[in-house]
């Protein structure tokens, strides 16, 4: 019997490491954009949140992404993370 290993990833917001599917990924991709991977294959840089609005509120106000990307994240960003959570869209 053949033991697979969990990927597991930190949250940039409380800094908790859990599985990886457990966690959102938002990616910088080769052209710049930022953007939510719900699927967490898009090619790009990534970084994860937990899927409550407190981490989403942690990195907002840490400028844990801005940090993570080396660039400015818009405002929209964590608008579409927070929306995306309250309509139970990322599970």
């Amino acid at each position: 019997m053949k033991i697979r290993k969990i990927p597991m990833r930190m949250c940039v917001g409380c800094h908790e490491m859990k599985a990886k599917k457990e966690l959102i990924r938002v990616v910088k991709s080769p052209e710049g954009e930022i953007n939510v991977d719900l699927k967490g294959k898009a090619p790009g840089r990534g970084a994860y949140l937990c899927k409550n609005k407190n981490c989403v509120d942690l990195a907002s106000k840490n400028r844990a992404l801005e940090k993570t990307f080396s660039r400015k994240i818009e405002k929209a960003v964590y608008d579409k993370l927070k929306a995306q959570l309250n309509e139970g869209e990322v599970n």
